[in-house]
């Protein structure tokens, strides 16, 4: 499905990175697709991410992977559309006490989905579910992740 990384993302991905509100959480953006419909993150174990009981904090598995469907939808729906956060939930299965993974995917079935949805009805709700998992695809979390899409009033 990849499209593999372009010029322009690899920079979106540098710049990430280097985001001081996503540099705290201790993530890292590992890949985004050219096309924006894959983005890959990893969340080290070490001391910036590490809790009292040697495990990675809650806070920073969630924030680590908070931001990256809203942002997709935004790049590739493009301005006619507005997209915001609207849920979250998250479920801690095992403690990670090693690097875990997390890999976001926007299919075109996807698209289609909310954009009927918004034609019909003016807005539409769309909900992903991510796992953070070990190389061995163990899942440590399960966050599900509610997304709001509507027209921009005017087609502004």
């Amino acid at each position: 499905m990849s499209t593999g990384e372009s010029w322009r993302t690899r920079l979106w991905r540098w710049g990430f990175n280097f985001f001081p509100a996503y540099r705290g959480t201790g993530g890292r953006v590992t890949y985004i697709a050219a096309d924006w419909k894959e983005i890959r993150v990893t969340v080290p174990l070490n001391w910036r991410t590490r809790n009292y009981v040697k495990t990675i904090f809650g806070g920073s598995l969630y924030g680590a992977i908070d931001p990256f469907y809203m942002f997709m939808l935004i790049k590739i729906l493009g301005p006619q559309y507005v997209v915001w956060d609207k849920t979250a939930a998250i479920r801690f299965r095992r403690p990670g006490r090693e690097r875990l993974f997390a890999r976001f995917v926007v299919t075109d079935a996807d698209l289609e989905e909310i954009r009927q949805g918004v034609a019909a009805a003016g807005k539409y709700e769309k909900f992903y579910t991510v796992e953070l998992s070990n190389r061995a695809g163990e899942v440590h979390a399960i966050c599900e992740k509610g997304i709001h899409v509507s027209g921009r009033v005017g087609g502004e």
